[in-house]
């Protein structure tokens, strides 16, 4: 039994560390994607590859689901909160505000997901995993801090922003509800909910605009733009969702989410590499908070319920 303990700990956190890795990374293909194309656009595409790959996948046998007889509704309100809900408030979350708000707004969801989890699933987390996620939420707060403090005062912003927040710590609750599915089951719903509701809303933007054309072009004539969706579409959609997903019912929702701070460490370190931004030595400080935060969060083995 505690072997089995540990290796789940283990596999979990691999599982949420490698989750977190990809989509600290996809900072780097959004920020050059959606210097030519709209956060709609990108993610309708995204998730439409996503869907087209897993499908093929499933066809070809390579990937095995079945969700015959099974109870639908958890899984179907995980596909609400995330990727549908969650993007949906994120996108229009930072599009009416500043990146340091929207950014310490966004650090606030692994509290969210501690408070969700103990509300919802009765699941008390232990002393030291809520200190480990209070210093991973400080050192993303002073990371984001370090562009400068600006306001927007909208109002719009931080209630799509606060909705982001708290379907993300929804999905993690349900996630660990539907246990009757397989991650690979569950990332599959997820897939299908984000390539109909975003690819629809990428139309009707495009319509709107009058460019449907242009938005089916993208990919052909955008190489920037392709490669953003390959990466956000196989690389996030399918694995980093996958690992997600896995890690949650590996490790659960408190752990998991003690490791989001990890996506901010990596964001940095790939925007001053790959992109020549800043890094000063509060960012360094930041990311180092982070890294002991997870630590702590994860000294423990065994979760308390």
């Amino acid at each position: 039994m505690e072997d089995k303990k540990s290796n789940n700990l283990i596999i979990g956190c691999m599982c949420a560390l490698g989750c977190e890795i990809f989509f600290g990374l996809s900072y780097v293909f959004t920020k050059q994607a959606t210097d030519s194309a709209s956060e709609l656009s990108l993610l309708g595409w995204r998730f439409l590859l996503a869907f087209i790959v897993m499908t093929i996948l499933i066809l070809l046998g390579i990937v095995k689901i079945n969700l015959k007889g099974k109870p639908i509704k958890n899984v179907l309100l995980v596909a609400l909160f995330s990727p549908v809900i969650y993007f949906i408030g994120e996108t229009i979350g930072i599009s009416n505000t500043t990146a340091s708000e929207s950014g310490v707004f966004l650090a606030c969801i692994p509290v969210a997901s501690l408070a969700a989890s103990t509300l919802i699933l009765h699941k008390k987390p232990s002393k030291i995993q809520v200190i480990g996620i209070l210093i991973t939420l400080m050192g993303v707060i002073v990371t984001v801090l370090v562009v400068g403090i600006e306001s927007s005062l909208s109002i719009i912003g931080y209630l799509f922003l606060l909705i982001a927040v708290v379907s993300y710590a929804l999905y993690s609750v349900f996630v660990e509800k539907a246990f009757d599915y397989t991650g690979i089951e569950i990332t599959y719903v997820m897939l299908t909910a984000g390539a109909i509701v975003f690819t629809i809303l990428a139309i009707v933007e495009s319509s709107v605009k009058g460019n449907v054309n242009v938005l089916i072009s993208l990919p052909i004539r955008n190489s920037d733009f392709l490669i953003a969706i390959l990466y956000q579409g196989i690389g996030c959609s399918i694995i980093a969702f996958f690992l997600s997903n896995m890690a949650i019912a590996k490790i659960g929702v408190n752990r998991t989410s003690s490791f989001i701070g990890v996506s901010t460490v990596v964001s940095i370190i790939s925007g001053a590499l790959l992109l020549r931004e800043s890094f000063s030595i509060y960012q360094i400080i930041g990311a180092i908070i982070i890294i002991v935060g997870v630590y702590v969060s994860n000294t423990n083995n065994i979760e308390v319920s």
